[in-house]
Order: C-alpha cells, then structure tokens, then sequence
C-alpha cells in the first residue's frame, strides 16, 4: 500500500510539474517571439487554407491550442477576425497541437531525461535571471520549460512502472469500455485543463504497458474533446460570433471524435501494419502520436465539404435582435439580373434602415442612452454593410443610365443615413449639465420641440404637396433654434455662469444633433424626390 502512495505522489508531482513546465515553455515562446504571433492570427485569414497554416504554425509555436483559441474567440469578439477564417484557424490549431505527442513520443521517452533535462533547467534559469525582461529572458523561460516538461515526464515514467503491477487501467475493447476509457480522457483533461499533460500522462501509461493502444487511442480522443471546455467557458457572455466560433470547436472536436470512435480498431491495425512494412518496432507511444495526428488530418478532411453548411447553421444561431433588425428583408440575388428591380428592392432596404436611423436621432434627442443606441448602431452597420455588398454586384451589371443614376443616388442617400446615425452615436456619448441653468430652459425646450417637429415631418407617411417648401420652413426653425441655444450657451459660459468645459461639451452634443438632423433631412428628400436638397 504505502508503494502505491508513493507512485501516486510522483505522479501528481510529475503532473504538476509538467504543467508548470507547460506554461512556462509557452509563455517563454510567445515573448520571443513578440507581436508577431498576433499579427499571424489577425492577418492571416485570407484563405481558408491561409487561417489553416497559420492556426498550425502559431499552436506548433506556443504548444497551447487553449491559447490560440482563446486568443481566436478573443480577436472574434472584438471584431478584428470574420468568423469564417477563425474556423479554420482553430481547425488548423487542432492539428498543432499534436506536435506535443510527438516531442513526449520521441524525446521524452526515449532518452534519459536526467542528462539533457536538469542541465536544460539551469541554463534556462541562468538566461531568465541574467535577461529579465528582454528577449534572452523569454527564450530563457523557454528552455526551463523544457527541462520541467521532460523532467516532470520523467517522474511519470517512474510511476506508471511502480503503478504497473498493482493498478489496472480501463482497456477493454468493448463499446462500454471504450466509452469510460473515452470518458477518463475528457475528464482527465478538464481536472489538468490541459490536454498535453493529458496527452503525456495516456502516452507513458501506454509505453509501461498499463494501457493496450486501442485503449490509448481511446482516451486521446476523449481529451481531444476534453479541449472544448477552455473555448466553451471563453464563449460565455462574448458577443454572438465569439460564441459560434466556440461552437465551432466543440462541433469539429467532437465530430472528429465520433468519426475516429467508429474507425477505432481499424485505424489501429492499420497503423501497426504501416509501422511493421516501415520496419519500425511496435512502439505504443509512436503508434499513439500517429494516431493523434490521424484522427485530427481526419477531422480536417470531414470539414471541407461541412465547413461552410456549419458556418451557415452557426450564423441562425445565437442571433442577437441587432443582428435580426441588420439582416436585410428585401435584397434578393436573383433580381440582380434586372437592374430596375435591383434599385427597386435596395430603395426599400434604404428606407427601412432611414426609419432605423430616425429612431436613433430621436432617441439621441430625447436622451437615450449611448449603450442602446450603439447596440442599435450596429443593426444600422450591418444592414448598411449589406446594402453596400448589394450595390456593388450591381454595379457589374450592364445597366442603363436612369438605372445607374437611381442606384448613385440611392447609395447617396444611403450615406446621408449613415452620418446621421454616427452623429447621434456621437450625440449620446456627450453630457448635457446646463439644461437647469437659468434662462437656458426655454431656448433648449424651443430646440428640442423644433427638432421634434422637423422629425415629425420627415417621418410622415408621404411629403406633402407643398413638401418643399414645408420642408424648409421645419428646417429652418430648427436652425433658428439651434442659433439660439449656442448663443446662450456661449454667453453663459463667458459670464462664468456656466463652466467652460461643461459649455463645451454641451455644444458638442447639440451640434452633433443638429448635423444628424441636416443629414436626416439630406435623406428624406433626396429618397422622396430623388434630387439633392439645398445645402
């Protein structure tokens, strides 16, 4: 008993030092190699095949798939990587991080540790002490890395073979006991929250003959699965898109692994015939990184043809009202071939993302806040996105010249929504402290019942007979009111009755809102009419 104390006591010291290892190997590599690993994740989805290369390289790299994904759902969240290229940069991810089998196969059970892993240590530690903070100290942290890695796999070796006799693993060959070998691997990872100590643990156990490789196999795919969890817990509470490429992963790992259960014994005997015509002996940790590298060449290849049907049912997903208000309702593809009911159906998406903007400008007037109007911004975004993309097939069709004029005047008034919504974002972001400063109430209540009433016009179901001239008059009293309420402002901040940084940032807000009400009614009119307004 007290032998099977101490193996168990150096198994959890080698875990543990593998681990810290672990972190230290892939932090020391990330500072070396500095922002270049970013700009890889963040530039490097052109292609498919691009994304791919580059979640490989990056993962080969910093040896940490967790990494590489969160970083992913991370640049996903904020908007810098289309969802499209972090599929496959996870994907590509996937297949790096079996680099780490191969390293534990081929070094770490194969030499003796102690001649190349304590000295390793030392001169690592010597690097980080004498380069704190420099490059040298990072390659430094590095190297220690290394050496705990291979030291902490060696303190498993020498476990596993006291444990050999006394402790017996699940490895049978039936459907219940691939399952529970399937389900140690997936919680064994979720209790290291890595699946390379995971990987490393299953690959020595395997090598002192505690595990049979069908067995192994079984529990490398269980912790293959077990890696989903970092990106699910990264996906909680992100935006809409962080989630679906957390989706993502969990749907590529565990279709891999559904594909790679049902080949299991196959892809095992043909492994071991490979390596016998090879004339390679028969090395369970070999045959296990092979594994590993096959199961997860196998997953890419089933993603080709799922990849964009899994991208399109990710996109019905997690959908957000601003992304249900931004989606378009009337531009259709195949009207694209005739230019007059192309213009037809983008003058329709045009009108409704002008009510979508209105809304804004009055809410910005009434004192919405900038959180809701920035969420109804991005409906606005979305939507205007679309209609450019529209627009722009468009214009690669023939088209005759009252078409291609509707169509420039259409996107003209498009433009004219934009900068009204992007003022009244601007408008909201700013604070108004002068409205209950003497005297200043009536001038900013005529502002803002003009305002209102030029808003009210704009938004009547059809312009009226005299609209033009209506028009004017409405606009013109805004601007009377708006001269009125700038003028008092400046007067009470030159008498000291109002403090200049507060004068300031309240004639920002009401000149915001009066340049998103000029370009309101620059839209209206120019839809209404089809000609420009008077400046």
């Amino acid at each position: 008993m007290g032998e099977i104390v101490k193996a168990v006591s150096i198994l959890a010291g080698g875990v543990g030092i593998f681990l810290v290892g672990m972190s230290m190997m892939s932090d020391g590599l990330k500072l070396a190699a500095g922002p270049a690993l970013e700009r890889i994740l963040a530039g490097a989805t052109r292609t498919r095949w691009q994304a791919f290369a580059s979640g490989v390289l990056v993962t080969a790299i910093t040896q940490s798939s967790s990494v590489v994904t969160i970083a992913t759902i991370g640049f996903v969240n904020a908007g810098l990587l289309k969802l499209g290229g972090a599929l496959w940069l996870m994907f590509g991810s996937n297949l790096g991080s079996t680099m780490m089998g191969w390293i534990v196969a081929v070094i770490g059970l194969k030499f003796n540790i102690d001649a190349f892993a304590l000295p390793m240590i030392a001169v690592g530690v010597a690097l980080r002490l004498t380069g704190a903070g420099s490059r040298r100290g990072a390659i430094g942290n590095a190297l220690a890395g290394f050496g705990l890695l291979f030291f902490g796999i060696s303190l498993l070796q020498s476990a596993f073979i006291d444990m050999a006799g006394a402790i017996r693993m699940p490895d049978g060959e039936g459907p219940l006991d691939v399952l529970l070998q399937v389900v140690v691997g997936f919680v064994l990872t979720c209790i290291v929250q890595s699946s390379a100590a995971a990987m490393a643990i299953t690959l020595t156990a395997a090598q002192n003959g505690m595990l049979g490789a069908q067995g192994a196999a079984a529990v490398v795919i269980g912790a293959n699965v077990g890696t989903t969890v970092t990106a699910v817990i990264a996906g909680i509470g992100a935006t809409p898109n962080a989630r679906r490429a957390a989706m993502a992963h969990v749907a590529f790992n565990v279709v891999a692994a559904v594909v790679a259960l049902l080949l299991l014994p196959w892809m095992i005997g043909a492994i071991t015939a490979a390596m016998k015509w090879l004339g390679y002996t028969d090395d369970p940790a070999i045959k296990l990184a092979i594994f590993h590298t096959t199961f997860n060449v196998l997953g890419v290849l089933l993603m080709i043809p799922l990849a964009t049907p899994l991208l399109h049912w990710l996109q019905r997903r997690f959908r957000t009202r601003e992304e249900d208000e931004g989606a378009p309702q009337f531009l259709d593809d195949n009207v694209l071939q005739v230019p007059q009911l192309a213009v037809e159906a983008l003058k329709h998406e045009v009108d409704r993302l002008g009510d979508m903007c209105r809304h804004m400008v009055r809410g910005a007037l009434l004192g919405t806040s900038a959180g809701v109007l920035a969420q109804e911004h991005a409906s606005v975004t979305r939507l205007g996105g679309a209609c450019q993309t529209f627009a722009e097939r468009m214009s690669r069709v023939a088209m005759e010249a009252a078409a291609a004029q509707a169509l420039a005047d259409t996107l003209r008034t498009l433009r004219y929504y934009e900068s009204a919504a992007e003022q009244a974002v601007a408008a909201a972001a700013l604070r108004d402290q002068t409205t209950t400063a003497t005297g200043l109430s009536d001038v900013y209540n005529a502002f803002q019942r003009e305002a209102a009433a030029l808003l009210d016009h704009v938004e009547g179901d059809a312009m009226p007979a005299d609209g033009g001239q209506s028009l004017t008059t409405h606009a013109a009293a805004m601007e009377a009111s708006y001269g009125g309420l700038k003028a008092k402002l400046l007067a009470d901040g030159a008498a000291g009755t109002v403090r200049i940084a507060v004068m300031e940032e309240a004639l920002r807000r009401y000149s915001a809102l009066r340049r998103a009400l000029q370009q309101t009614v620059k839209a209206s009119t120019r839809l209404a009419r089809g000609t420009d307004p008077i400046d």
